[in-house]
């Protein structure tokens, strides 16, 4: 009796060839999902990355996004491709219902959240498109940002990227922190040694810089672009300078928040989101897909 093997998986995340039953990719630890559930759809997925340092809200803000997208907000109808792509959203809402912050994200890949749409933009005109978003731990980011190549995840998925969404945290910026300015400047001079090769070249891919927690500072939804050249200017010069297609905007997702000390022997204080006013959430993803 002849022996039939079964056919090797390309993963979709970093290409690399894996057993039809492997769960996880072996070497990016991508989910082998997406790979099954893109060959079902009959045409290239697209990566849309959302970035950011550690604490600025990328799960919270990636999370209302998809629940957002799934409820047809705007001129958007979304479907989730595998149940695994409702759990981030889950997660978020029910933390937030519940008024806690969800979990800092893993910084193990295995360990995060992935998130596989199809989505249909109505207007102007009716277009369905594939987007696979992932929530990185922002540690990770760092690590990778400073030793490249540390996680082939990342660098796999920003290689391959069609739209970039950067999270900047806006109150520590209005409260003159500089640290928001240069993680994000590295953050941009990590994407623009990808995405270019010579000197004369600028960055194409849509980028959104999204300032972050505009209830801190209501002040950042009057004028976007200027707060960032005012509190951010190392981040607006590399905009200028590297980057062709770049939007800014302002999001904030709490309505109000409060303090609570935690009960324990050290005693400290840990913020509570009385409720949520999701503010600026879509309009980013909004502007990316219009260019792709």
């Amino acid at each position: 009796m002849a022996t039939t093997y079964a056919q090797a998986t390309t993963c979709l995340i970093c290409n690399t060839e894996n057993s039809a039953e492997a769960m996880l990719c072996s070497s990016c630890s991508a989910p082998m999902s997406l790979v099954h559930d893109s060959i079902a759809q009959d045409r290239e997925p697209q990566i849309i990355t959302i970035v950011g340092e550690s604490n600025v809200g990328k799960t919270v803000y990636l999370g209302f996004l998809l629940d957002m997208l799934s409820q047809r907000a705007g001129e958007f109808k979304a479907i989730p491709k595998g149940a695994y792509s409702v759990d981030l959203q889950q997660t978020v809402v029910s933390y937030m219902a519940h008024r806690m912050f969800p979990p800092k994200t893993p910084m193990e890949p295995n360990e995060w959240y992935w998130a596989y749409y199809q989505i249909c933009r109505a207007l102007p005109n009716p277009k369905w498109f594939d987007l696979v978003m992932p929530d990185m731990a922002g540690e990770s980011l760092a690590a990778e940002i400073a030793t490249p190549k540390t996680f082939k995840v990342i660098n796999s998925l920003m290689d391959q990227s069609e739209g970039l969404i950067l999270l900047i945290d806006a109150a520590q910026a209005a409260n003159g922190s500089t640290q928001p300015d240069f993680f994000a400047l590295k953050m941009m001079s990590y994407i623009d040694s990808m995405f270019t090769g010579k000197r004369g070249e600028r960055v194409t891919t849509p980028t959104a810089v999204v300032l972050c927690k505009g209830d801190y500072c209501p002040e950042v939804f009057d004028d976007p672009p200027r707060f960032v050249e005012a509190n951010l200017n190392r981040v607006w010069n590399m905009c200028e300078s590297r980057f062709e297609n770049v939007a800014f905007f302002a999001s904030s997702v709490v309505g109000s928040l409060g303090y609570a000390t935690s009960g324990h022997a050290d005693d400290y204080v840990v913020p509570v989101p009385l409720h949520t006013a999701l503010r600026g959430v879509l309009e980013p993803f909004e502007w990316i897909t219009s260019q792709l």
